[in-house]
């Protein structure tokens, strides 16, 4: 075996109790910097993310001629952030595995004058980036991509795009619509954009998206579903904070679900768009209960957890840790509603379903999601090929199941850096 040794996931067998503050939205963090770098002046953004993915996306914009300055304490640990300057000749953009780098700097970069080169990790040449070369070529961007339809390919800007009508099957990933969105302001005839084809997946991330637009003062009519209809005019320059991530924050909701304890999760927003606000909904159906606490939430479980059935289109990051929560169920559950996980970091519904399997237990793929039946586990390593919610998933499980080894732990840096010591202090 090559690369670190796998990781002795902590046991527990008494309830958790536990305050959490998680670490701020990547979703957000990566949607303030672009529109940031596109504004009509400098912006400041606090409590931006630290971990590998928007350390790609502030390179990324970088290498296109914005300027990031990082404050001190004084500034709350916050970026300022001068918008793009000219870039000439040839750059290159490490994408890594960061799906908001591969589809949101492409047509940033076809605003500017540079040959922008996009690369990432061997895992981002599988996955789905078809959808990102065909709509910048039907707004008249030239892409070299050699014929891939993937990674690696190059964007040739001339310094403007024209926008107007496109229509675009964004059924792999709302990415697709976000990226496109955040830049139609700056486009000369803005973006009528409409999506066809199956059901859009994560549908609260392109609600995000409009919703930082508007903070900003762009015009977005989404009154019509599918269709997304934005001004060209600036993107007004804001001073933002990020929101902690509450996607993260499942996997600790997770926890005191499956030891039948709570935990406070800090700061829980009001009102959000974030995807992982659904485990205000999630936590009720496996039986467990949830309760507003001033700023935060407490989130928690005396009963043994319920089988669910669960459409989770809509929030298909969430799955893994769901998944997890499901195997250590009384009752057998469905999961349905997320095939375009299949396109993520890994397959992660093949790949949940391997695991769990090889500790024993018995999980069946769907073409759209899993179900998973109760039976008893063993302890085994878990692999993560590479992806972080495949991590959380891993240690979830081992809580209840002794002798759990996490295949690449590290993976998790990917949203959450210095996960393992956290979780590890936390749960211990």
């Amino acid at each position: 075996m090559t690369g670190p040794l796998p990781w002795l996931a902590p046991y527990r067998d008494t309830p958790l109790d536990a305050r959490v503050l998680v670490p701020s939205s990547k979703s957000l963090t990566n949607r303030a910097l672009v529109l940031a770098a596109i504004a009509d002046g400098p912006s400041v953004v606090r409590r931006a993310l630290t971990s590998r993915d928007s350390a790609l996306m502030v390179a990324a914009l970088e290498s296109l001629g914005a300027t990031f300055e990082r404050g001190g304490p004084e500034t709350g640990q916050a970026w300022s952030i001068r918008p793009l300057g000219a870039v000439e000749g040839t750059v290159s953009v490490d994408c890594g595995l960061a799906g908001t780098v591969m589809r949101f700097v492409p047509p940033l970069a076809a605003l500017g004058t540079a040959d922008v080169a996009f690369d990432g990790d061997p895992r981002s040449r599988e996955r789905p980036m078809g959808t990102t070369i065909s709509t910048l070529r039907a707004l008249g961007v030239e892409v070299d991509d050699e014929g891939r339809g993937s990674l690696p390919f190059t964007v040739r800007g001339t310094g403007s795009v024209t926008g107007g009508e496109l229509t675009v099957d964004a059924s792999a990933s709302s990415q697709f619509v976000s990226a496109l969105l955040l830049v139609a302001p700056r486009f000369e005839q803005g973006l009528d954009l409409r999506h066809v084809g199956p059901p859009l997946p994560s549908l609260p991330h392109v609600d995000m998206t409009v919703a930082e637009l508007r903070r900003r003062g762009v015009q977005v009519d989404d009154s019509r579903p599918d269709r997304w209809v934005v001004s060209p005019g600036p993107v007004k320059a804001l001073d933002v904070e990020i929101e902690p991530d509450l996607s993260n924050a499942g996997v600790f909701i997770a926890a005191a679900l499956a030891t039948r304890g709570r935990v406070t999760v800090r700061g829980w927003p009001e009102h959000t768009q974030q995807a992982g606000d659904a485990w205000r909904r999630l936590v009720p159906a496996f039986g467990g209960y949830v309760e507003r606490d001033g700023d935060d939430l407490v989130l928690g479980t005396q009963e043994p957890l319920r089988g669910v059935e669960l459409d989770l289109h809509d929030v298909g990051e969430l799955t893994p840790v769901v998944a997890a929560l499901a195997a250590l169920a009384e009752g057998p559950s469905r999961l349905t509603g997320v095939a375009h996980l299949r396109g993520h970091e890994t397959d992660r519904i093949a790949a949940l379903a391997t695991e769990i399997n090889r500790m024993g237990g018995d999980v069946t793929e769907l073409d759209d999601g899993l179900e998973i039946r109760p039976r008893p586990l063993h302890g085994e390593i878990f692999r993560t090929y590479d992806d972080h919610r495949m991590a959380h998933a891993a240690v979830v499980l081992a809580l209840r199941v002794p002798e759990v080894f996490v295949e690449d732990v590290s993976t998790t840096v990917k949203t959450y850096p210095n996960f393992a010591p956290v979780w590890e202090r936390l749960v211990s």
